[in-house]
């Protein structure tokens, strides 16, 4: 069915159907005169099967106050998104009252009502929420890839969270219906399953998300790169783009090698909300997807499910070498931004049912499978405040379980104030999950309370685990020095028995020259977003002052 935008003002409910017109092509648009009416027109759409995009309305309500009846709304449709759109008369007045609601996420955006045509402003607001809800609520109307499964197993899962990450719409068909019965055409009679069929590529039985990744992007020996080249980034997440837009932008050859998807971790979050720039948030899949597509534009090859293995230093002048499973890249410089992998939870029964209820990261596919169930979210820094803000969107409950006495230590106080105000999010602090099981898929686990050992089983039905950064580079050799948890050393960090001449290496430089290190990878670094591309933008300064003595020699 068409999905419903809800426009609701005592008053103005007519100016705003005149201005969400342009919309009335792809949504039912209907309006609604206070907060019970606006109710009645939500019950009734559901009702009939369909569903909510979108709540629009003014900042005053004849019956009730703005904010309790979002209160209202959301548990009527959680996954909907939230509009005050104030008429010019009260915009200034009720702002100060009403922001507040924004900042502890009651709704999603504080917009002036327009008042005349083509209000780009107001429209690129709407369109963003609408795109937001669109990725992350419904299955998509435009599919880039098929999916050809009879059961939503750990592997489909695995590669539709893949493909979410990547930015490509998908969906999953069952072998005997028209869309999978159209994809097992072109395949011989006897296949495994799952099938994918992406953007008019030959179908394949998938075996691993790798699998994927080549049939999409190429095998590593599918490309050639016999020139040097003058950046190798190793890692795709928010340091590695940062570096790719600015080092290829100032000319120099840049590669990018990702063994995942692009965005690392990053682009598993749902909504980051204190992004410069960004003041209504973006996803992290987003901001990872603009920024691969704004250094393609400048001319960086980034190479998608490429897996290095080890990095060979170059001596007297020579390039270093970075190897893969399927070929090498020569390169006068390589910047490190591998990122840091979750750590595991280590609970053998809960290990056996990852991607069958327990879930490490966000993973954002696994989310809308979430829709009435009771989940367990265990971490406390602003990744796991996120994924918990996202799956109440459609669990019943979502429970954060920390060890720390309280999430102010680790998680910004945006996030602590959206979870305290999000009547669906429990925190349980000094408490671990120690066991935890079911039959086939999760069921149960079993919590303990750090300070008296007390023992509680729960149901459960999802378990997602963000617990904190482990670095990811087994594959550097021993030239470049690391701390005692294995994050690279660079600056002064570095110990004083490796300085050069007296000298420590330059902020992001490592002890290799030549070999630098941006992002959550380097040891002392902030662990955020913001961070990681400021790294990623540093780091092209002490690049090009590292090949200028070969330029002056060309």
């Amino acid at each position: 069915m068409t999905p419903t935008l809800v426009l609701v003002s005592e008053h103005h409910s007519d100016t705003l159907r005149e201005e969400f017109g342009r919309y009335a092509r792809d949504y039912e648009l209907r309006t609604a005169r206070s907060s019970a009416e606006a109710i009645e027109v939500a019950e009734a759409v559901l009702a009939d099967g369909g569903t909510i995009a979108l709540f629009v309305t003014d900042s005053r309500l004849p019956d009730q106050p703005v904010l309790a009846a979002f209160h209202e709304w959301r548990r009527l449709v959680p996954t909907a998104r939230r509009v005050i759109a104030a008429h010019w008369e009260h915009f200034i007045t009720d702002a100060p009252g009403l922001r507040v609601g924004m900042a502890t996420g009651k709704y999603d955006a504080y917009l002036l009502m327009p008042r005349g045509v083509r209000d780009e402003e107001f429209h690129n607001a709407i369109t963003d929420l609408l795109s937001d809800w669109g990725s992350t609520a419904v299955d998509p109307e435009v599919v880039a890839v098929k999916i050809v499964s009879p059961a939503q197993d750990a592997l489909t899962l695995g590669i539709r969270d893949y493909l979410d990450r990547m930015g490509m719409p998908s969906r999953v068909y069952d072998p005997d219906s028209e869309g999978g019965r159209f994809v097992r055409e072109l395949l011989p009679d006897d296949v495994s399953y799952p099938l994918v069929y992406a953007l008019n590529r030959p179908p394949i039985e998938a075996r691993t998300v790798r699998d994927v990744a080549v049939a999409i992007y190429g095998a590593p020996e599918d490309f050639s790169i016999d020139q040097v080249v003058d950046v190798a980034v190793v890692g795709g997440g928010p340091a590695g783009l940062a570096t790719a837009v600015y080092a290829a932008s100032e000319g120099l050859s840049v590669v990018v090698l990702e063994a995942e998807a692009i965005g690392g971790q990053a682009g598993t979050s749902s909504m980051i909300r204190n992004y410069l720039g960004f003041p209504r948030g973006i996803s992290g899949m987003r901001l990872a997807q603009r920024a691969r597509n704004q250094a393609l534009r400048f001319g960086t090859q980034f190479l998608t499910g490429w897996e290095v293995t080890s990095l060979e230093p170059g001596r007297d002048g020579a390039p270093h070498v970075v190897r893969t499973e399927g070929g090498a890249v020569a390169a006068r410089s390589v910047v490190v931004s591998t990122g840091v992998a979750y750590r595991k939870l280590r609970v053998d029964p809960l290990e056996a049912l990852v991607g069958t209820g327990v879930h490490y990261g966000a993973a954002m596919t696994a989310a809308r499978e979430m829709e009435g169930a009771d989940v367990y979210v265990v971490g406390g820094g602003n990744s796991a405040g996120q994924a918990a803000v996202h799956l109440a969107r459609f669990a019943r409950s979502v429970t954060i379980l920390v060890r720390r006495p309280s999430l102010a230590e680790t998680m910004s106080q945006y996030l602590i104030g959206e979870i305290d105000h999000n009547p669906r999010i429990e925190v349980r602090t000094c408490t671990e999950v120690v066991d935890g099981g079911g039959e086939g898929r999760l069921e149960w686990l079993c919590l303990e309370d750090t300070r008296s050992g007390e023992r509680e089983r729960v149901d459960a039905q999802g378990l997602f685990l963000l617990l904190g950064a482990e670095p990811h580079c087994d594959w550097l050799p021993p030239d470049v020095a690391r701390d005692g948890r294995g994050f690279v050393l660079t600056g002064r960090d570095v110990p004083r028995d490796q300085w050069r001449d007296g000298l420590p290496p330059d902020n992001l430089a490592t002890t290799l020259p030549g070999v630098f290190a941006a992002g959550d990878i380097r040891s002392g670094s902030m662990k955020r977003v913001a961070s990681a591309a400021g790294e990623g933008a540093s780091v092209v300064p002490l690049v090009h002052a590292w090949l200028a003595p070969e330029a002056d020699g060309a």
